[in-house]
């Protein structure tokens, strides 16, 4: 097997947290009971998916919350948080609150674009300034700059006998430069470095070009060579990948069974880019963490990083999660090169 140039330094995991919409709660607590492991295990990081107006975690932030005072050493992610949902000021308010109370351990990934289904939910939504929103790069740049601590007001100082400050409080000096960008184009690659931030590069690229044959991981290699020439950090500019992988050395036969009829089904998208948006999606990588490691270590764009957020498959069991996890932190991470934290 070829060595990765880098070897494998951290090991995180992403989960959308689904749940029954006659039970939120069990789904949510399974959510917290798999980042608990996942601390256990040893893994790095935990990251939790976003989705508004469906049976997945619609508020990462205070599902953040609530994991940080059930864990101590793991950091919790977001991938991502779609800023067109969010005002810049609250949610830098709120992440800031967060990081202090997880001791300095959160890591917001964003992105930016109109809302999903923006016609259908504008009205509830921004009832009044749906035409006059801003959903391009500049609502990050005021996420940054009010994270970072640059005023977000014309007024502090003292007035009868409350305390005014001018920039975002409490304000968390580390928050700053645990920002992430998740990007699948080569302009948010850039932008991203550009503006100093972390690059988050998932399963899902853009084919930009006119002319094929299109090669996933070759297309995420130009978008973290493309941040990293962008950012001041240079080769040492912070880059996870976040690939959907299953390990199934553990796995009894009915799961294997169910892991690979899970990826087959979603082959056929992997082939060719998909839509309007030419989207490009990396086939699943299913099979003992020796046969994952193997076609890791044959991936151009994994063999460029050494932080990973593997994503766990939306709609499998609780049970298959702690089973995919204890193999991911026992066999194919150390297969990677990669050790538990402490």
């Amino acid at each position: 097997m070829p060595s990765s140039p880098r070897p494998l330094r951290k090991l995180g995991f992403l989960t959308i947290g689904l749940f029954d919409e006659a039970d939120p709660r069990r789904g949510h607590e399974s959510t917290l009971e798999i980042i608990e492991l996942g601390e256990r295990l040893g893994f790095d990081s935990a990251w939790l998916r976003h989705r508004h107006l469906q049976y997945g975690i619609s508020s990462p932030v205070a599902v953040m919350a609530a994991a940080s005072q059930h864990t101590s050493r793991i950091e919790l992610g977001t991938a991502v948080i779609p800023l067109g949902w969010e005002n810049p000021l609250r949610l830098a308010e709120d992440l800031a609150t967060v990081d202090i109370l997880s001791g300095g351990r959160i890591n917001p990934g964003v992105s930016v674009g109109p809302p999903m289904h923006f016609d259908e939910v504008k009205g509830a939504l921004y009832p009044d300034t749906a035409d006059a929103e801003d959903f391009s790069y500049e609502r990050v740049r005021r996420l940054l700059d009010f994270v970072r601590g640059k005023p977000a007001s014309d007024f502090s100082g003292v007035q009868g006998f409350e305390v005014f400050s001018d920039r975002v409080q409490p304000h968390s000096p580390g928050l700053g430069r645990r920002l992430w960008y998740g990007g699948g184009s080569l302009s948010s690659a850039r932008w991203a470095g550009e503006h100093g931030m972390n690059f988050l590069t998932s399963s899902v690229v853009k084919a930009e070009g006119a002319e094929g044959p299109y090669d996933f991981a070759q297309i995420q290699l130009s978008h973290i060579r493309a941040f990293r020439a962008a950012h001041p950090d240079g080769a040492d500019a912070r880059v996870s990948q976040g690939l959907v992988v299953i390990p199934t050395d553990s796995a009894s036969p009915e799961q294997r069974a169910k892991y690979e009829a899970y990826a087959a089904k979603r082959t056929p998208r992997t082939t060719s880019p998909q839509g309007p948006a030419r989207l490009m999606f990396a086939p699943d990588i299913v099979g003992t963490s020796e046969e994952i490691a193997e076609r890791l270590h044959a991936h151009a764009a994994f063999r460029e990083v050494d932080e990973v957020a593997f994503a766990l498959p939306f709609t499998f069991e609780h049970e298959d999660y702690v089973q995919i996890l204890t193999d991911m932190a026992t066999k194919l991470g150390p297969t990677l090169g990669w050790r538990p934290g402490a």
